[in-house]
């Protein structure tokens, strides 16, 4: 069976969609581990243990982890209209209650690495919208994704730069459709 296409995978062989998991599950962490170092360092100074910094990040890296492994099962290639319709949504969600209050809650001292990872990947989810309609395998938006969220994290939000973000993305999404 080694080759043969799986139902739903657009040709792609199962041997092919078995190496992607693996590279789904780096990019994810190699995306959101860099904006957990400063939770994952207090968590370290807590004194707590010296394993509580190594299970704070294996925890959150978890949570990522189960996010990249949904995004590999129900990842097909978007088409224009998908696409533009992810970045709306993507952009609207940039402006949510909900994600406003993911965002200060995963910029606040938290125990559990797993909660950290719930409330960052509620904070962050928009952005991973960005990133499956444009290109999921694209370096340079993951860096600039990580970017963001890194910087998200690390400053208090500033209701301009929010605003223009999520304006930035709509007026992408508007034109991905437009096209």
């Amino acid at each position: 069976m080694n080759g043969m296409p799986m139902p739903g995978t657009h040709g792609a062989s199962m041997s092919a969609m078995t190496m992607t998991l693996p590279l789904w599950v780096v990019m994810m962490a190699a995306m959101m581990l860099p904006s957990a170092v400063p939770a994952i360092v207090r968590r370290a100074h807590d004194g707590v243990g010296v394993f509580a910094a190594p299970l704070f990040a294996g925890s959150y890296l978890g949570v990522w982890a189960l996010a990249a492994l949904a995004m590999w099962l129900l990842y097909r290639p978007p088409g224009a209209a998908a696409s533009g319709a992810l970045l709306i949504g993507a952009g609207v969600y940039e402006l949510t209650p909900f994600k406003r209050a993911c965002r200060r809650r995963c910029r606040e001292r938290v125990r559990s690495g797993a909660w950290f990872g719930a409330l960052c990947f509620g904070s962050s989810i928009g952005l991973m919208l960005v990133l499956v309609a444009v290109n999921v395998m694209s370096v340079a938006l993951m860096v600039a994704i990580a970017a963001v969220v890194l910087a998200q994290k690390l400053f208090a939000p500033r209701p301009t730069l929010d605003l223009t973000l999520a304006l930035a993305i709509v007026v992408l999404g508007i034109a991905t459709v437009a096209t």
